[in-house]
């Protein structure tokens, strides 16, 4: 990922559901191993207090969840609520429109590659990530692309701090870097005033796919993970507070 999109006004009326969009089944859950279906209602409270519909996919076909994400922005009208969608994806590596061959794969370890139409490079999805879509009325909320960008980019350095780690977005490189490295990837895409796409958090997944790209078209970016930063949460924790961080920034 790596790109630039937009952002939304305070929702009005509370919920929180497991329920799949439209064009999405819910697979075994990306974060406990378990059926996303019988998962307490945990997720996000802070996000429920606020509005936020937050929607647990667990693990999602990556095809299947972008064509959802397409299909919810084409039907939605100006008071359809904005959501978050919480998910993880088998490994993929996924293309932004500004994507040049240069930067893909050079070995061929089976990975599909997909070719999206989300701002920014390449980058790969896998188990032990945190994905998070942000389906916002940018239009209605009032935001700028680049204010959305920060808002995501802010979210995640809100989790970071609450845990001890600094770090920082880049206004030159959307994402969020620790020491010079990636934990945090940002893409993108605005249609009729409103955007999809959103951000995946490095929580604790196997690095050695981003080896064989250049990471957000950067050849030799360093990635991390907040379990190599010594962030012991399990993936459930950091998910939620991830959630509830961007529910805040989103509310405001």
């Amino acid at each position: 990922m790596d790109a630039i999109g937009e952002r939304r006004d305070p929702l009005s009326g509370v919920r929180e559901t497991h329920e799949a969009p439209r064009d999405v089944a819910p697979d075994r859950d990306a974060l406990d191993g378990t059926d996303a279906a019988h998962r307490p209602e945990v997720a996000g409270c802070i996000a429920r207090r606020l509005g936020v519909t937050a929607r647990r996919l667990g693990v999602t076909d990556y095809l299947d969840t972008w064509r959802a994400m397409q299909a919810f922005t084409e039907s939605r009208d100006g008071s359809t609520p904005d959501e978050l969608w919480l998910t993880a994806h088998p490994p993929v590596y996924t293309l932004g429109v500004a994507g040049r061959d240069a930067h893909l794969p050079r070995d061929d370890a089976g990975i599909p590659v997909v070719r999206t139409d989300r701002g920014g490079q390449i980058t790969y999805h896998g188990p032990g990530q945190i994905v998070v879509y942000t389906l916002v009325d940018l239009k209605r909320a009032g935001l700028t692309v680049r204010a959305l960008v920060r808002q995501l980019e802010d979210a995640v350095v809100d989790v970071l701090a609450d845990r001890g780690v600094t770090a920082q977005g880049d206004v030159d490189r959307p994402g969020v870097y620790v020491d010079g490295a990636k934990i945090a990837a940002l893409g993108l895409k605005v249609r009729r005033g409103c955007s999809y796409h959103g951000l995946s958090f490095n929580a604790d997944l196997d690095l050695a796919p981003f080896a064989a790209i250049d990471p957000c078209g950067y050849p030799g970016l360093a990635v991390t993970t907040a379990r190599r930063l010594g962030i012991t949460d399990s993936l459930e924790t950091l998910a939620d507070a991830l959630l509830d961080r961007l529910a805040v920034r989103l509310s405001r």
